[in-house]
């Protein structure tokens, strides 16, 4: 009966135990309500005890998560239904936030903040925009504009959650406008095809002509070096001959200038020589040197007077070689 006893307080306190006793795993903080109440504070992570019955824990992820949302139809401003199949939400709710947030919002703020926001921020997006602008146009910022967009009233009425990415994919379109598409893109492949068969001719024409420019330029290089080279050679072979020329005309110049010298002093040395005294005496030698000798009344007179002027008048004297 003891033993029966026992047994019976001990499953009634390892059962008591099991209610009070709580864990909160890693990544997360613990909240509570009682009677319906959300308490005040939060708890870590690990185990922790709570009051049995009448105390309600709730463990918050704290840590980067991702929120899938599938299947957001929305119709475009020009009428047509198209849907999101998933889009996915990146986002972190901070510790030191968890509790207000929570108590604003209870436990499934994400509902609120990340599910219902999407569908209703895609719907706004396609009723202002046509389909050419929500799946192609402007596709590519869809992702930043609704993760700006929910930032900003996040920021105002829930401080302290926030968006980090937002990753989706193409929206479901009718499938006859979707073939329209097909067609349209296969149309700007050929022609984007075409585009660059015309580039690449353009481009290689532009090298062929660059090719051709730049041997022109130096075929044209190398003939003006030959004619600078020729030029130079000619001019060279001018001044030499210039150079010749002057050399020749000085020389002749200093000959000249030697020869009127020469004839110069000579004509000095003459004239200092040939005196009245030496012109007499060299022409009694001449005289003299006659081999006959006719004498007029004038004879004595050349020897005496000297007048050699009066050799030829009549009645001079006249010499001659070999006269009879």
């Amino acid at each position: 009966m003891i033993v029966a006893g026992l047994i019976f307080v001990f499953l009634f306190l390892l059962n008591a135990s099991a209610i009070v006793l709580h864990r909160i795993p890693e990544g997360h903080v613990g909240v509570y309500y009682r009677g319906g109440a959300l308490l005040e504070g939060v708890t870590g992570p690990g185990f922790h005890l709570k009051a049995p019955l009448i105390t309600e824990h709730h463990a918050v992820q704290v840590t980067v998560q991702t929120d899938k949302v599938r299947n957001i139809p929305c119709g475009t401003s020009g009428g047509t239904i198209i849907s999101f199949d998933k889009l996915e939400v990146v986002n972190q709710l901070h510790a030191s936030a968890a509790h207000s947030i929570v108590k604003n919002y209870t436990v499934d703020y994400d509902q609120t903040w990340i599910y219902d926001k999407i569908h209703h921020e895609i719907n706004q997006f396609c009723s202002k925009h046509t389909l050419q602008e929500v799946y192609i146009d402007k596709f590519d910022m869809l992702d930043e504009i609704l993760k700006d967009t929910l930032q900003r009233d996040i920021d105002v009425f829930a401080p302290g959650l926030t968006i980090i990415a937002i990753r989706m994919t193409k929206p479901r379109v009718p499938q006859d406008i979707l073939r329209n598409y097909e067609k349209i893109e296969t149309e700007k492949t050929r022609l984007k095809i075409a585009e660059q068969t015309q580039k690449l001719i353009e481009k290689e024409a532009d090298m062929e002509r660059g090719r051709a420019v730049i041997e022109a330029d130096k075929e044209a290089q190398v003939a003006a070096i030959h004619l600078k080279r020729t030029l130079a050679k000619t001019l060279n072979d001018q001044r030499i001959a210039q150079i010749e020329n002057e050399m020749r005309l000085a020389k002749i110049q200093v000959e000249a200038d030697a020869e009127l010298y020469r004839a110069t002093k000579e004509a000095e040395a003459n004239r200092l020589r040939l005196t009245p005294e030496l012109l007499q005496l060299e022409t009694v030698r001449a005289l003299a040197n006659n081999t006959k000798i006719y004498f007029g009344e004038s004879i004595p007179n050349i020897f005496v007077n000297n007048q050699l002027d009066g050799l030829g008048s009549p009645g001079s004297c006249k010499t001659s070689e070999g006269a009879p």
